[in-house]
């Protein structure tokens, strides 16, 4: 059995909150520029560069990419073998707190979601925790906005539906989110499982990188099509028109009951952040 020390895991926590909302992922950032010399219109090819220099100013200056540093969720992969002395669940959000305080991102929590008269604060976060194999910790810090947050949908279709109609479904979410949520955009979609496990499978998506293909052919020819069909929308980067709607969709899967057929699209804006550290 291996003892991860609250203090350890603290420091990791901290400094996540500094790469995730400063450092774009080099998959993010790679899609960008390609969209930019590929995209033909002129004022998406603008905003495109636009975006990138932004990118660029944020990493050297050490400043926020957007300035909506978004609800922080957690991911945690917890190797069986792993023991912590203290509770995780406060440890992250302690330092979340400390992180984002000490690097002077926005506060923007609500803490009383119904009534909303209290001071903005740093935390809680979002914390999702697996248990996996081996004696490491993993931990994933994804800033998420809600600009493209608010954008999120989740159907329990029926499993007559056919694969068109199932497209049409993610499709139409993000023709729905218009340039709303500051495309160009990377789409997660979850399918399978409960309607909650569909909602979570749709975020993580969003982890998985999106300049390789998908393991399973099939989906990888779905992510394929529906690519094509959301930047025929012609929606662009900040709706200014142009071939680039989205630049990536993942698609995570779960068995499911007979009966049902969740599905969930989580939508992020072109500055989809996120970082990692293993322990």
């Amino acid at each position: 059995m291996r003892i991860i020390s609250a203090k350890i895991i603290s420091k990791a926590v901290d400094a996540l909150c500094l790469k995730a909302n400063t450092e774009l992922r080099g998959d993010v950032l790679s899609l960008l520029k390609k969209a930019k010399r590929l995209e033909k219109n002129r004022l998406a090819a603008t905003a495109l560069a636009a975006i990138i220099k932004n990118a660029d100013i944020a990493l050297k200056e050490k400043l926020a990419i957007c300035q909506d540093t978004g609800m922080p969720v957690v991911f945690v992969e917890m190797g069986c073998n792993v023991h912590i002395k203290e509770n995780i669940t406060d440890i992250i959000n302690k330092a979340v707190e400390r992180g984002y305080a000490s690097n002077y991102l926005r506060a923007s929590i609500q803490k009383d979601p119904v009534f909303r008269n209290e001071k903005l604060v740093y935390s809680p976060a979002i914390i999702h925790v697996d248990i996996v194999k081996g004696n490491k910790l993993k931990i994933t810090l994804l800033p998420k906005g809600f600009g493209s947050e608010n954008k999120s949908k989740v159907k329990m279709l029926i499993p007559t539906l056919t694969l068109d109609e199932i497209e049409n479904f993610i499709v139409e979410s993000v023709k729905e989110a218009g340039a709303g949520a500051c495309p160009p955009y990377f789409v997660g979609v979850g399918i399978g499982g409960t309607q909650d496990f569909a909602a979570l499978m749709a975020k993580k998506a969003l982890l998985m990188p999106f300049n390789k293909l998908n393991k399973n052919k099939k989906l990888s020819q779905m992510q394929t099509r529906l690519i094509k069909k959301i930047n025929a929308l012609d929606i662009g980067p900040f709706g200014l028109g142009g071939k680039n709607t989205a630049l990536g969709l993942n698609i995570k899967t779960y068995p499911t009951h007979m009966a049902g057929m969740p599905v969930a699209v989580n939508i992020s804006c072109h500055a989809l952040r996120s970082a990692s550290v293993t322990i």
